[in-house]
């Protein structure tokens, strides 16, 4: 195999466009099986963060950013950068202000990496979405070798090019092509039950605690309770 691959078959725009209509990606955690949502130390590099589109693997060498700048030059609209550093998250200029302008240029919606990024504000200005495990200044070199569009890891989750990648304020979430459309019914299904519970709730009609049964459940724990 090539160490960069450049056919491969994408989950459809239609269902791409689909789970951008997806409120949380909580819901689609829960309705893969509790599967898919990569570790917590991956976060937002700012507040309110959204991303949605098909993933364009990258794997770098630890602190080499190299075949990064080659993965923006052959990226297409609607991907999503997914970056194996490694884990390596100290080199911030992994990622900075000149590559999420370029990625912006060519169409690219989001980036998720385990290593770090700096430029931070002006990336917020571009309004171009990342999720890291941190943010530095240190520098990369440009040296080594890597692979593009070939299965990674990041986040604890195994992300294959072409899979479907949801970013929240709370998560990244990872949908396998031949889930994905069985896993937008049941989040869908979901977010309508959860906003139909949020009804009954604001009206003052019912919480959480016994709409959905847990008093129940907490009679079975057997737990004292003071009388009122």
């Amino acid at each position: 195999m090539y160490d960069i691959v450049r056919n491969f078959t994408k989950a459809s725009v239609e269902i791409v466009n689909a789970y951008k209509n997806i409120g949380e990606t909580a819901s689609i955690y829960e309705c893969m099986g509790r599967t898919g949502a990569m570790n917590s130390d991956i976060r937002p590099v700012w507040p309110g963060s959204r991303m949605c589109g098909t993933a364009l693997t990258v794997h770098c060498r630890p602190g080499d950013n190299l075949v990064l700048h080659k993965a923006i030059s052959i990226a297409q609209p609607g991907d999503i950068l997914v970056v194996c550093m490694d884990g390596y998250n100290e080199a911030g200029g992994m990622w900075g202000g000149l590559m999420s302008a370029s990625a912006v240029m060519k169409g690219v919606v989001g980036l998720v990496t385990d290593a770090a990024c700096r430029d931070t504000m002006l990336i917020k200005d571009l309004k171009f979405p990342i999720y890291t495990r941190g943010i530095n200044v240190k520098a990369t070199t440009k040296a080594l070798p890597g692979t593009i569009n070939h299965p990674v890891i990041v986040g604890g989750v195994m992300v294959f090019p072409g899979d479907i990648i949801v970013g929240d304020n709370d998560s990244v979430v990872v949908i396998p092509q031949a889930d994905a459309g069985t896993v937008l019914e049941k989040a869908k299904l979901r977010e309508e039950q959860e906003e139909a519970m949020m009804k009954i709730i604001m009206a003052g009609e019912g919480i959480a605690f016994d709409l959905n049964g847990f008093d129940i459940l907490f009679e079975k724990i057997g737990m004292t309770e003071e009388p009122v």
